[in-house]
């Protein structure tokens, strides 16, 4: 409807739903459904590091849970079956459970698989039990969007379910200003951006605002602007965005000069 478009990651980034999900959700029912109460506290300490504060933050949950069993593999107990799941989370077009239960078809019979896919499920649950005024946008989310409609289009990009994301955007009346709702279902974030480019948006009218290194890789991949939402400092960095780099971004001026200053900014907060 609009020749600009910004793309906007859900999680960590919109709304204020990726700490206490990976804390409450995520970390605990892979304790509970992979036997790992022997080394809860180092395995749940692990897990928050790796998905709330390194570069790794925002990954998809099943990149995130091959990897946290690697280590659990190399420290704690021998995991049967890690090359199937590798196989399948390094492979897959789609981190949904539709593609996990295609590959558990194939493989005619893997029961890591099948736990990854009880795991996601048992997640999916708990999320749905967390009271929902716990579930709320960061401040300045909805300053910044009723800007963004004003001169562009808006679409949600994320890797999270996405059941989950349109029931909490619903909750916080926040569906009203989106164009396009993208989850893991659709593909990889790349792929939904590219998805948006064959809609016909020009790639240099295009930003993708993100809370993790791997939003900015999809935007990249993509060929396409990137600006980075700050953990620790979400409203600062809504504001800013709303103030000022949205104004860059329609008047052309957001260059790959600036994007590089925003960026440098936000990679040396991630350990």
């Amino acid at each position: 409807m609009k020749d600009y478009l910004v793309c906007v990651d859900s999680d960590g980034c919109a709304m204020d739903t990726m700490t206490i999900k990976h804390v409450r959700c995520f970390g605990p029912q892979l304790v509970k459904e992979f036997g790992l109460g022997e080394w809860e506290e180092p395995i749940l300490a692990r897990w928050n590091e790796m998905n709330l504060y390194t570069k790794k933050r925002g990954m998809n949950r099943f990149q995130g849970l091959l990897l946290m069993l690697e280590e659990v593999d190399a420290r704690y107990v021998k995991i049967s079956g890690l090359e199937k799941l590798a196989n399948w989370v390094n492979h897959t077009d789609a981190y949904s459970e539709a593609s996990l239960q295609a590959a558990i078809e194939e493989a005619k019979g893997s029961g890591l698989l099948e736990k990854a896919f009880a795991w996601s499920r048992r997640v999916n649950e708990e999320i749905q039990n967390i009271p929902g005024e716990e579930k709320r946008e960061f401040p300045g989310v909805r300053d910044a969007f009723e800007k963004i409609k004003a001169v562009a289009d808006l679409a949600i990009v994320s890797s999270a379910n996405r059941e989950a994301m349109e029931e909490e955007w619903s909750r916080r009346g926040l569906l009203k200003y989106v164009d396009y709702a993208m989850a893991q279902d659709v593909g990889t974030k790349a792929a939904c951006i590219r998805k948006m480019v064959e809609e016909g948006y020009e790639k240099s009218k295009i930003i993708m605002v993100g809370d993790a290194v791997g939003d900015y890789l999809a935007a990249r991949e993509a060929g396409v602007a990137f600006y980075p939402i700050l953990a620790g400092r979400e409203a600062a960095s809504w504001e800013h965005f709303s103030e000022q780099v949205l104004d860059e971004v329609v008047s052309g001026t957001y260059t790959s000069k600036r994007q590089k200053e925003e960026f440098d900014v936000f990679e040396h907060g991630l350990l």
